[in-house]
């Protein structure tokens, strides 16, 4: 009999790219600007996109005014609930729907992600994934307070499960924050570090941080936890 129970995943960037989300938002942003502030919408999301590859994170928006004459801490405000309420255009890594088809006949599927809820929700209604899981915690039903690396969400989904931390895998793309809180519970952890992701270049800042195993893709999961069926 298979050691593992359940396999419980990340969202952004490891079912899709966040990136799509992003560009997503912008594509709104710029439209709403276009529309209230005479900035033609292929410019505004040419602008917006380059300071994303660019690295800015953070005051992308507050960036973007001011370039633009427009600083103001309302427009900021404005601009990131245009982004945040909009509804996204995102398609899941290609191979994600067939694998979660397969892995649902012999395992249970769970979710645990970060984020303001509503945006949560309704990115994972644009991927059209849902049907796939048995249990789906946003971290921010309990607050930022439960945003990880707490174990809070993790004690839920396992709860929710009705499956041990012992026989479960939780597979995430950041190690500065989601695998601390799994491992708190108990679980497996599983780094999905894509080439070119956001975190790719990311150092766990500590070992406690770590995860117990790293792949490059989606693909490597199955061979990944089949070999780890000897409890640790």
């Amino acid at each position: 009999m298979s050691r593992w129970q359940a396999i419980v995943f990340d969202l952004d960037d490891t079912l899709y790219p966040e990136r799509d989300y992003v560009l997503s938002g912008f594509r709104a942003v710029a439209a709403w600007a276009e529309a209230h502030l005479d900035i033609p919408a292929a410019l505004g999301l040419a602008e917006l996109q380059s300071l994303f590859e660019q690295g800015v994170r953070g005051d992308t928006f507050n960036r973007w005014l001011a370039a633009h004459g427009l600083a103001s801490e309302s427009l900021v405000l404005r601009l990131v609930q245009v982004y945040r309420e909009h509804e996204p255009a995102l398609t899941p890594f290609p191979e994600v729907p067939g694998l979660l088809a397969s892995f649902r006949r012999r395992y249970r599927l769970g979710i645990v992600s970060d984020g303001y809820l509503a945006v949560q929700q309704r990115k994972l209604a644009a991927l059209n994934l849902a049907h796939h899981f048995e249990a789906i915690v946003f971290s921010d039903e309990w607050g930022r307070r439960a945003w990880k690396p707490s174990v809070i969400p993790f004690q839920a989904v396992l709860q929710r499960l009705a499956v041990s931390a012992a026989g479960s895998v939780y597979v995430a793309d950041n190690p500065g924050k989601d695998f601390l809180g799994a491992r708190q519970a108990g679980m497996f952890t599983v780094w999905v570090r894509r080439p070119g992701g956001e975190y790719a270049r990311s150092t766990p800042p500590t070992a406690h941080h770590a995860p117990h195993w790293t792949i490059t893709s989606l693909l490597e999961l199955e061979s990944t936890i089949v070999g780890q069926e000897t409890p640790r």
